[in-house]
């Protein structure tokens, strides 16, 4: 949100800095992101000077150019080169001097230099008023009043409106600040805080006056749930052009472009006030009647950005007699609004169900000025009073005349609310006591109104534009706010309660496995649970009937729970790779969501995804990529330092990957992991490969519950290796051979290690050669040659009878 700084000061007449306020604003609440500076002429003028044309000649070497002499003050005067056409002697002009920096109406900047034009020295320019920015004319020099004294800043004859402007990252609770007023309210009562006490001026009304009733509207709010109360005048007589220079800065301070005087009023309004008006061209409003209601599901409207919605049956609309003709508090039609040749209007101001129009925009995807303040909730009570504020202003600027009395149908009024605060509460919360006297002062100051003093607490009333103020906490949070967290004294004593929890607690376990990951030199990601329905068309694990959908979702891109944690990561992974880091090993604990008919069902998975190299290229090592059996390194040593060392692997074969394997552990699956299918990546723009493990997470934090810990002393003898080269069968595994070796010889046999793998020449066809070392050690003694021996030729028999292993 835009706020300028000399619009606020209307209403408060400080002398503050925009620095000290900026400061003040964001100690209330009212962060200020940022201060920028605003001229309605970009430059402010800065170097243009008054000067008096001494001579003027044609120029010797151009017939269109003149020569001339120009005083500015100076011990002598300047050669200048002009063009213009009415360029004549004993003028007063306006003269950029060299070094000036002008601006094109795009906003470029170029600058006045030195310079030779047709053999002839130049020094400055005379100026018309666009190359200033001080009108659209080029016909020719700008000719001044002849009393102006030479050498006087052309600054500080034009009239330039120099600003700044806050910007406020203003949180959604605070809808009653979406305004000057709002702000200026705030402000106001931080100055008085600092006992600083200035009148809050607002605008006064009383100048309202109905001249005659020749143009009556009949209005029926036919809802009035989600109209709670509406308002309307009409104004006749009116011309239509463009806005006064004041307004028109006004509006360009905040980011608004100008479109026409009546507009302009009511976008003014808008922002001073914080009450979103609309004008209606009163001749295109058929019959003379307003009816405020909902129309019948899928009829079609143009809005004004010239796109045909189809509404639904619960937006609430504002029609004539005919037709429909505005998106009540959302987007106006393309056919009722206000045009150059609109002589009388309809003015509405109105309140309308916040939550009503936060569906209905969400719906149409709009998100305009007007919406952004209903769908938080305005101030149901200033609906009349900001009418009446932009009658006036527009019979200002635009003419005409009141030609109808106020219509103003609010048949429930909306109340203000009660609150009890209690003293002993507000110490609790605050964590220090707050002088009684001072919390009374700052209530007021805030226009709660306050009932009754006990020593307990207060009796208290809130405005009904206080929508966020409606709790003892919410008031203590105000109290707070303007009393300053700045001035709440830090205790140097810290209490802490001290917790006992289990070692197998999930967010432990988490830990200890992501900074395993993070060692290993994987990046933890954290991508949103709300994902496209689309993608479960890659997949036919993946049903459309287990999607959770939202009631109402920001986009369709955002509008279901997601069933599988790989997209988001294939996301991540697309980001990256098309800013060229294609190196990349993620990881994300999340959880997926599953419909499943009566029961919906969330399950947590820790996800890996690997692509690219292993590492960065370094002169030593090269670059290698992650390729399968890395990942399955990665997702051994996670399971292994969760105590895990026991379970089956199994090939899996589905629409996800193009190969992989399944890790269980009985009927407990542990992990899934492999190639992710080129189709699946084709469709996230990747071309090179990728591998995903989806890790079962609740599962596993199961497994680890029931593992008991084991540990044994370090044995004082020695371990004893020997090496196996077995040619195999291709279709033989290195499993099968871990496995009947563990069998074989339980209580010595210590390890199983596959260090070479060979397929080729000078091996019979179908064939492969697995160079295979085990490691022996017997815990109470130093093992025997002998022991050795009837061991390894214990394993040699078993590969040959079992496997038809022969030793090469």
């Amino acid at each position: 949100m835009k706020i300028s700084y000399n619009w606020l000061k209307q209403f408060l007449k400080t002398d503050w800095t925009p620095e000290q306020t900026s400061e003040l604003l964001t100690d209330l609440g009212l962060e200020v992101e940022g201060v920028e500076t605003y001229q309605s002429v970009k430059g402010g003028l800065e170097g243009v000077v008054i000067g008096e044309v001494l001579t003027c000649v044609k120029h010797p070497n151009a017939d269109k150019l003149k020569l001339t002499t120009v005083n500015i003050g100076l011990e002598s005067p300047l050669q200048i080169v002009c063009g213009a056409p009415n360029v004549d002697k004993g003028q007063k002009v306006p003269v950029a001097t060299i070094g000036t920096i002008l601006y094109t109406e795009e906003g470029d900047a170029w600058a006045i230099k030195k310079g030779k034009i047709r053999g002839e020295e130049s020094h400055g320019m005379i100026c018309a008023e666009d190359e200033l920015g001080l009108g659209k004319s080029h016909d020719g020099i700008m000719v001044l009043d002849s009393k102006i004294k030479v050498g006087t800043l052309a600054a500080d004859i034009f009239d330039i409106e120099n600003d700044h402007v806050f910007e406020i990252g203003l949180t959604p609770n605070r809808a009653d600040a979406m305004s000057h007023l709002g702000t200026a309210r705030d402000l106001k009562a931080g100055l008085i805080q600092k006992d600083i006490n200035l009148e809050l001026i607002t605008p006064s009304v009383s100048a309202f006056n109905i001249e005659n009733r020749m143009l009556k509207m009949d209005v029926d709010v036919k809802n009035k749930e989600l109209a709670p109360r509406y308002c309307g005048v009409t104004i006749s007589g009116l011309k239509v052009k463009e806005s006064p220079a004041w307004l028109q800065d006004r509006l360009k301070a905040i980011g608004l472009s100008p479109i026409n005087n009546i507009v302009d009023a009511t976008n003014y309004v808008l922002h001073d006030l914080g009450q979103p008006l609309h004008a209606f061209d009163a001749v295109k409003i058929s019959g003379n009647k307003v009816e405020v209601k909902t129309l019948k599901a899928g009829t079609k409207f143009t809005t004004l950005d010239g796109i045909e919605r189809e509404l639904h049956e619960d937006d609430l609309m504002i029609c004539d007699a005919e037709k429909p003709m505005c998106i009540a508090g959302v987007f106006g039609g393309e056919h009722s609004g206000v045009t150059e040749s609109t002589t009388s209007i309809f003015l509405e101001s109105a309140y309308f169900n916040p939550v009503s129009i936060r569906k209905t925009a969400k719906r149409h995807s709009l998100n305009t000025d007007a919406s952004f303040r209903f769908e938080r909730g305005i101030d149901p009570n200033i609906t009349e009073y900001a009418l009446k504020r932009a009658a006036l202003l527009i019979q200002d600027i635009a003419g005409g005349e009141i030609t109808s009395d106020i219509i103003d149908i609010y048949p429930n009024k909306i109340k203000d609310f009660e609150v009890r605060l209690s003293f002993e509460n507000a110490k609790k919360l605050i964590g220090e006591e707050i002088p009684k006297e001072t919390i009374k002062r700052i209530l007021t100051s805030l226009d709660i109104k306050v009932n009754n003093v006990t020593e307990a607490g207060l009796g208290l009333t809130v405005p009904a534009y206080r929508n966020d103020v409606q709790r003892e906490a919410d008031v203590i949070e105000e109290v707070l706010r303007v009393y300053g967290y700045n001035n709440i004294s830090i205790t140097e004593k810290l209490n802490a309660s001290i917790s006992s929890t289990s070692r197998f607690e999930d967010y432990k376990i988490q830990n200890i496995v992501g900074n395993q990951l993070a060692s290993q030199g994987y990046f933890e990601i954290l991508s949103n649970s709300l994902t496209t329905p689309n993608y479960i068309a890659l997949s036919e694990q993946l049903k459309a009937d287990h999607n959770i959908t939202m009631l109402n979702p920001l986009s369709n891109d955002l509008s279901v729970l997601r069933q599988s944690l790989l997209f988001s990561g294939l996301e991540a992974l697309s980001f990256n790779i098309n800013r060229k880091r294609g190196d990349l090993k993620l990881f994300e604990f999340g959880k997926t969501y599953h419909d499943y008919g009566e029961n919906r069902e969330e399950f947590k998975h820790l996800s890996l995804l690997t692509t690219g190299n292993q590492s960065q290229e370094n002169w030593i090592n090269g670059s290698k990529k992650s390729d399968f059996f890395y990942v399955k390194g990665s997702i051994k040593a996670i399971l292994e330092r969760l105590g895990i060392n026991r379970y089956d692997e199994k090939p899996i074969k589905n629409d996800l990957f193009s190969e992989g394997l399944s890790l269980n552990l009985g009927k407990t699956k542990l992990v899934d992991f492999g190639l992710v299918k080129k189709s699946i990546l084709k469709h996230f723009d990747i071309s090179q490969d990728v591998l995903f493990a989806n890790f079962y997470w609740d599962a596993i934090l199961e497994v680890v519950k029931r593992n008991k810990i084991t540990f044994s002393t370090i044995t004082k003898y020695p371990e004893v290796r020997r090496d196996f080269a077995l040619l195999l069968d291709d279709d033989v595994t290195f499993e099968s051979i871990y496995k009947l070796a563990k069998q074989s010889e339980k209580r010595l046999l210590k390890n199983v290690n596959l260090f070479d793998v060979y397929q080729g020449k000078n091996l019979p066809k179908g064939k492969k050669s697995y160079a295979v070392s085990f490691t022996l050690q017997d815990e109470n003694k130093t093992l025997t040659d002998k022991q050795i021996d009837k061991i390894m030729n214990k394993l040699q028999s078993g590969f040959e009878n079992q496997l038809g292993a022969e030793l090469r």
